[in-house]
């Protein structure tokens, strides 16, 4: 094969690997649009808030990722929008705890410990959705992230035939909100291909923790 030959055929490869990644790129994003919602008071009511876990501190600074996704969390449930939260994320270490600093930042804001449950195996995404039906029996919950995520979130959930609709916090803006973008594409290209090629399942699933549909307190 020639050289000019050899150039044409890696520059269709390249196209056709680009306009792939573009249609999986919107096919995430279409998917969901129906099912993301911008306020506290549009949102529907659900039984269950899942809360999708990041860290609270990048160095010594607040990550306000963590910040946005735990004060709207707290409002849904201080507006009678979710009745529990599963708080989700990932237990690598003692010194770094993302479930367990979600729970100290709810009670804080005063919701009582039996409305609060606790995954501590949700490494990554589909390991937070796919947990939640398989080890909570959430067929139907809210989830709490950024817009970008919540399509992705709801991409998976929608592959596991789970009910879920998602409440959108802000994401930072400027030259940051364009490198997460960039990485939530590929991001998207991962998640088609662990569910439609490499069936991919989360870490750890263990025994069943089910969420109760009645909890033990009232709201205050």
């Amino acid at each position: 094969m020639s050289f000019r030959k050899a150039s044409i055929a890696v520059f269709i490869l390249l196209i056709i690997s680009l306009l792939s990644i573009a249609a999986m790129d919107l096919w995430v994003s279409y998917q969901a649009k129906d099912r993301i919602y911008a306020s506290i008071d549009d949102t529907p009511s659900r039984h269950i808030g899942l809360v999708l876990g990041t860290s609270k501190y990048i160095g010594k600074t607040l990550n306000p990722f963590y910040t946005y996704r735990i004060e709207a969390a707290q409002r849904l449930y201080l507006n009678d929008k979710v009745d529990v939260l599963l708080l989700s994320g990932d237990n690598a270490h003692r010194s770094y705890n993302e479930p367990w600093t979600m729970k100290r930042d709810m009670l804080k804001a005063g919701i009582p410990d039996d409305r609060i449950f606790l995954d501590y195996a949700g490494f990554r995404t589909l390991d937070s959705i796919v947990r939640a039906k398989k080890v909570f029996d959430a067929d139907e919950f809210t989830l709490v992230t950024q817009a970008f995520h919540c399509e992705r979130a709801l991409f998976i959930a929608d592959f596991y035939e789970i009910d879920a609709i998602c409440l959108a916090v802000p994401s930072p803006k400027g030259l940051a909100g364009l490198k997460i973008r960039a990485r939530e594409i590929l991001a998207r290209v991962k998640a088609v291909l662990d569910i439609y090629i490499l069936n991919e399942q989360p870490k750890f699933l263990g025994p069943k923790e089910t969420i109760p549909t009645e909890t033990l307190s009232s709201p205050e």
